[in-house]
């Protein structure tokens, strides 16, 4: 074992184009790289503006308030073919930018998404999944 912790499998599959959000020079960059090497595909940015399979969301407190973070959920789902992953990223409690996670709940209510799981990722972030809402 060389030491370091398994990297999360995000649920992205081989040949997954994954648009990311918010990027930012403090974003754990192991995670971004695993994601890469799942998918065999570079990350694609904000302003991509084709269809794609998954999403990273990268949020900070200062990003903006929960509408804001509601926003930016929507144009997350927006470019998403059927099924597609949307993993939003928040700082772990007692770092920097840290938002809660009834915040994360409710940001995804407004936007007709559900958080499926939550988990502690290696570093100073958390991650939780989300997926749109199931109708009636």
């Amino acid at each position: 074992m060389s030491g370091q912790r398994p990297v999360p499998n995000f649920g992205y599959v081989e040949n997954s184009v994954v648009q990311e959000f918010y990027w930012d020079e403090d974003v754990e960059q192991s995670l971004r790289e695993a994601i890469v090497e799942q998918t065999g595909n570079e990350l694609v940015d904000g302003e991509y503006g084709d269809m794609v399979d998954g999403a990273l969301v990268w949020w900070r407190s200062d990003d903006g308030e929960v509408e804001d973070m509601a926003d930016l959920m929507v144009d997350a789902a927006a470019n998403l073919e059927n099924g597609g992953l949307i993993w939003l990223m928040i700082p772990k409690a007692g770092h920097e930018g840290h938002v809660s996670p009834a915040d994360v709940s409710e940001a995804a209510k407004i936007a007709g998404l559900s958080v499926t799981s939550g988990t502690a990722l290696e570093g100073a972030w958390s991650g939780f999944r989300l997926i749109a809402r199931k109708r009636g």
